[in-house]
């Protein structure tokens, strides 16, 4: 359980707003001493003490006249000791007073944990329609007769690793590598298209997972619509302007 869940459930046990479920497991981290839980619950129990004593009002002359009225209608009731007027109001009013204080702290919990459902909903759907709009842009330039298959063949420093750029030069294309080691520490790998005898031009920087995989899309490079070889290289962190590193795949000219 996090910190902010452990929040979560002090400031609804203060109020009594668990269900049994919530409730035994909050009670369960009283029970073994676990500190976030001791502390949140002091903080929150403190909390609404303290606002229920700021805002105790006696309330008008009116509404206790008419409530004692109410009460006398209804006949006398038997008590082991006098009750007057001073001692039981303010606990009533006080009473009622931190009820609805409980309902509006209630409802800012209950607000606040919804809101921050909804956010995440929210990242996640982002996150979903930024994974759908590429996929639907691969399968537009999978589909598309122009988009050619290159292939990149790995060098000497791994000659096992490999890759495919599917290449359309007004979309742009994709790559994806598989062999490749990580890059060393502030390191990055760097991809170039050639055209002719033009210094190579940047096509992108990426990394690959512990298995050597990774992937780049590549956005259509200005001024160039022949690449005559793809190239891969290893560039300081942030990649450079024009090749420095070892070269790592090549594509054929």
């Amino acid at each position: 359980m996090t910190r902010e869940e452990t929040r979560d459930l002090a400031a609804a046990y203060a109020l009594g707003a668990l269900d049994a479920g919530d409730r035994g497991r909050f009670e369960l981290l009283l029970r073994t001493g676990d500190a976030d839980a001791v502390d949140a619950l002091n903080e929150f129990e403190t909390t609404l003490t303290g606002l229920s004593a700021e805002h105790v009002v006696t309330p008008p002359a009116s509404v206790k006249t008419a409530l004692m009225a109410r009460i006398a209608a209804q006949g006398q009731i038997a008590s082991p000791a006098p009750v007057t007027r001073r001692s039981w109001w303010p606990a009533l009013w006080a009473t009622a007073l931190a009820a609805g204080l409980g309902a509006i702290v209630v409802g800012l919990y209950v607000s606040v944990s919804y809101e921050r459902r909804l956010d995440t909903l929210a990242r996640e759907a982002a996150a979903l329609h930024d994974t759908l709009e590429r996929e639907q842009q691969i399968i537009a330039l999978v589909r598309d007769p122009a988009t050619a298959i290159v292939a990149l063949n790995g060098l000497d420093p791994a000659p096992s690793a490999h890759a495919r750029m599917l290449w359309n030069p007004p979309a742009g294309g994709l790559l994806v590598v598989a062999g490749l080691p990580p890059a060393p520490e502030g390191k990055t790998y760097q991809l170039w298209a050639i055209a002719g005898k033009e210094p190579p031009v940047s096509a992108g920087i990426f990394s690959v997972d512990a298995k050597g995989t990774g992937s780049l899309r590549v956005s259509a490079l200005p001024g160039i619509r022949a690449v005559d070889v793809f190239a891969v290289t290893v560039e300081p962190a942030g990649g450079l302007p024009a090749p420095s590193g070892k070269m790592y795949l090549a594509s054929k000219s």
